[in-house]
């Protein structure tokens, strides 16, 4: 079983990858970690009862405007399955495209079944559920995103 273990500045979400599920996300996702990719990134959008999302770059520098809109340079193809969106499901995030997920992805903390079929779930956190819920928790801006930093410090993959 291949795992992620995500490192923040509030503890780790250790998660089990599915391949099975969807090979070609979980095959980005592991090379982006492995090359270090999501090392500082911050999670930008966090929204109590339902979802934190991290993993843009752009997160990386102070500009707000242009967080949400960063991804590694390429964009994978969706890989739609009947995994439900339970608390606790990783899946990609992306724009009107379905096909235009490259990086960000979110933590379910709220059961969301109304994404199933439209976003490509790939995980799913084995233990740090309570860091999510942490991280959910923080107080926001109007665009839902933490006052306080949520920092994403690395992320190692263990197959």
């Amino acid at each position: 079983m291949s795992k992620a273990a995500i490192e923040t500045n509030f503890g780790n979400i250790i998660l089990e990858l599915m391949p099975e599920t969807a090979p070609e996300t979980v095959r980005n996702f592991v090379k982006l970690a492995k090359s270090s990719f999501y090392d500082g990134v911050l999670f930008h959008r966090v929204i109590p009862g339902f979802m934190i999302q991290g993993g843009d770059p752009n997160t990386k520098k102070p500009d707000k405007s242009k967080w949400g809109t960063g991804g590694p340079g390429h964009n994978i193809k969706a890989e739609f399955s009947s995994r439900s969106h339970l608390r606790g499901i990783v899946s990609m995030a992306r724009a009107t495209d379905p096909n235009s997920a490259g990086s960000q992805f979110f933590i379910v903390t709220t059961d969301s079944t109304f994404l199933d079929r439209q976003y490509t779930v790939f995980g799913r956190v084995l233990e740090g559920m309570t860091v999510a819920d942490k991280i959910v928790n923080l107080p926001r801006d109007k665009n839902d995103c933490p006052l306080q930093e949520a920092k994403i410090l690395r992320v190692s993959i263990s197959e």
